[in-house]
């Protein structure tokens, strides 16, 4: 199906369930940011980290964020759907996106899911980095956020006159030209390092 700007993908019959899979932007990028901000403030006055220390995991874990959205976007949202329940699983969670790019209200997933998988990665991180959690969970979901951001404006807006236009045209690519590649959105970096930047990028 050739990307529709005015539809709307109905992926439940249940109106509750249906409209769980819907919302405002500036409700998950609030909720993340508060908590990024959140979790360097504890971390910091209860002695788990310092200020230098907070600001290095702080971009750790931005960057560790990077490359786990590059995953879920590559071998996740977009796996082989070669089981009816796979090819279920993929449109739910983002075949439905392709198909109607436009739809504002669902280019993040819903808040109580994102803040599931956000506390299963807490949890992962605690066991690896002990009391460093707080300062690279913060940058992580900070990451998080500024992905939703980027996400949500170059399908909301048109592209700036600037050096951010690069995003719009590396997300357009992937959307509108070859979805097998361009699978970073807040950033190009892992499609550069694991050799999925369109072919006329590289050039």
């Amino acid at each position: 199906m050739k990307p529709n700007h005015k539809g709307r993908a109905q992926i439940f019959q249940n109106p509750v369930l249906e409209r769980m899979t819907r919302t405002h932007i500036a409700l998950p990028i609030s909720i993340f940011i508060v908590i990024a901000i959140g979790l360097i403030y504890y971390g910091f006055t209860n002695g788990f980290i310092g200020v230098f220390e907070a600001l290095g995991l702080f971009v750790l874990g931005w960057f560790m964020f990077s490359f786990v959205e590059y995953c879920a976007h590559r071998f996740l949202f977009h796996m082989e759907t070669d089981t009816p329940v796979k090819e279920r699983v993929q449109y739910t969670f983002h075949g439905n996106h392709h198909d109607y790019p436009k739809d504002k209200e669902r280019l993040a997933m819903p808040p109580i899911v994102s803040l599931f998988i956000s506390s299963f990665f807490f949890f992962v991180f605690k066991l690896i980095f002990g009391q460093f959690v707080f300062g690279i969970v913060a940058g992580f979901l900070f990451g998080y956020a500024m992905y939703l951001f980027v996400h949500y404006a170059v399908h909301a807006y048109a592209p700036p006159k600037n050096f951010l236009k690069v995003l719009w045209v590396h997300h357009s690519i992937h959307h509108y030209k070859d979805d097998d590649v361009a699978f970073g959105v807040s950033s190009p970096l892992w499609d550069y390092i694991l050799g999925t930047m369109p072919k006329h990028s590289k050039k």
